[in-house]
């Protein structure tokens, strides 16, 4: 589908002095096709909205179309001309004419419109179909699930068809035909796939209106039951596939999204009270409401729980602000609920429905606003830098690398309502910081404690050895021990004999 939203810029304007916080802004015209048609557009589609991209689609294919067939033209000039120089024969010639002309018959069938295109029978599909359904044959159990709700929503449209009669039934060979064409044709691209669908949404269309006159309310309901009984058929062929880098783009966002966990609804002015409890239970249905949107299989449904999460950021912002939401506030709201939901395969239901949806749904009313605004959503996260947070560079890639976390509020500037555990949780929070820059002292001062220990050890060590080698060391012969007193040594016979014990009688 060729939905094209608006090239947009998220301006942040400033709130004032004393906050010094930014907020994120974008005008309704930012969210509309920059070619001024008046329908929103998509930036998977260069900021056109479905019909304009169209019309740049084909002015661009039939120009590349052009340029092909100069340049074919001025090969087979140069090449006639190389014969002719070299007086090839008459046989060689006639062979490369033929050749060319083969060539030249290529080109033309390749030419064909869209629709013929696609209501034209593959040539090579009795042998890829076979191919295609045993490589991409899922487990019986997925087979199981998928052929029960398929058979309900076949039964579901062919008794809503019952009520336009005649043209009920040339509305169900269409989409037969349709699904059989897609099934031969499971070769193209997913962008080709994707211009079939939305030709078919357009022919039909146009046929319930001008040859079977149905209504224009009856018009609408009508192409909502044909794109959920088909895309309900197609869902696990035109869901992400595999020649697409839409997984790669999922992990990407949903990788990018862990690493702002730690972004606040403060720095975003987010005019959210979580700890209202009618708001905090709308936050919890919104995020609720993104995240479901992975499990449907009908891109009208997939809008539908954008809606619905939409509705209850408005709610939540009415509560809180006890006036109705502006534009202004709810972006920013459903950043923060992107942020803390983290919705799974996110560009791929994007992508999907851009692909996929009716058009006349993205382009006008309340569900493509709401779409256009997850994609703006989507693209700030993206492109989420320091300056759009009013962070310094330095305090962003610390953020993001998680060495640290923000400075939360002091407990003086806390509002009354705010509980007990909130108030804990904050003063946690800033006495794990602190304890992390003093963890952080204490290692840098251990690690100079240590290196001045070596030079220290060194320092005496080399004072040492320069005085061992200045002053030698002289170790003189022992002196002869001196006998002891009452030792019975010859050679002491100038000793007094001992003292003897003597009796006296009395």
């Amino acid at each position: 589908m060729y939905l094209s939203l608006t090239f947009f810029s998220l301006n942040r304007k400033k709130m004032n002095l004393k906050s010094e916080r930014r907020g994120i802004h974008v005008d309704q015209s930012e969210l509309l096709c920059k070619k001024g048609c008046g329908y929103y557009g998509n930036p998977a589609w260069q900021g056109f909205c479905s019909k304009c991209w169209r019309e740049e689609y084909h002015k661009a294919r039939q120009k590349q179309i052009q340029e092909d067939w100069e340049l074919a033209e001025r090969l087979q000039r140069e090449e006639e001309e190389a014969y002719a120089s070299s007086q090839s024969t008459q046989g060689a010639q006639s062979l490369t004419f033929s050749k060319f002309e083969e060539k030249k018959t290529n080109e033309k069938t390749r030419k064909v419109t869209t629709v013929k295109k696609f209501f034209t029978a593959s040539s090579r599909a009795g042998a890829k179909k076979a191919e295609i359904q045993e490589a991409k044959a899922p487990s019986p159990s997925i087979n199981r699930q998928a052929s029960i709700e398929t058979d309900r929503v076949s039964k579901e449209f062919i008794e809503f068809l019952k009520t336009y009669h005649k043209p009920g039934q040339d509305i169900y060979k269409q989409c037969k035909l349709f699904l059989d064409t897609m099934n031969h044709k499971r070769d193209l691209s997913i962008e080709e796939q994707s211009e079939c669908a939305q030709d078919f949404y357009q022919n039909v269309a146009e046929k319930l209106q001008t040859r079977w006159k149905v209504p224009p309310e009856k018009v609408e309901k009508a192409m909502d039951q044909i794109e959920k009984y088909i895309m309900t058929r197609q869902y696990k062929y035109v869901f992400c596939p595999e020649t697409t880098d839409d997984e790669k783009k999922d992990l990407a966002v949903q990788k990018r999204i862990r690493a702002l966990h730690w972004v606040t609804p403060q720095m975003l002015c987010v005019p959210v009270n979580e700890e209202i409890p009618e708001v905090s239970d709308m936050v919890v249905k919104a995020i609720t409401d993104i995240i479901e949107m992975d499990s449907k299989r009908v891109p009208r449904d997939k809008l539908a729980c954008i809606t619905k999460c939409s509705k209850h950021i408005f709610n939540a912002i009415k509560i809180t602000k006890n006036e109705p939401a502006s534009a202004d506030d709810f972006l920013p709201t459903l950043i923060y609920i992107v942020l803390k939901g983290n919705p799974p395969r996110l560009q791929s239901n994007i992508q999907y429905i851009t692909r996929f949806c009716n058009p006349s749904r993205l382009m006008t009313g309340e569900d493509g606003y709401y779409f256009t605004n997850l994609c703006c959503a989507v693209a700030f996260i993206e492109k989420l830098d320091a300056q759009s947070l009013n962070l310094s560079q330095e305090d962003f890639d610390r953020f993001m690398t998680g060495q640290t976390s923000p400075k939360k509020q002091e407990s003086d500037s806390f509002s009354p309502e705010v509980c007990l555990g909130v108030k804990q949780m904050y003063k946690n929070l800033d006495l794990l910081s602190q304890l992390n820059e003093r963890q952080e002292r204490i290692v840098n001062e251990a690690k100079k404690l240590e290196k001045d220990l070596i030079d220290w050890t060194d320092g005496i060590t080399k004072e040492v050895q320069d005085i061992v080698e200045k002053y030698p060391l002289e170790i003189k012969p022992k002196n002869q021990a001196l006998a002891a007193i009452d030792s019975e040594n010859v050679e002491n016979d100038k000793l007094p004999p001992p003292l003897q014990p003597q009796v006296y009688a009395g």
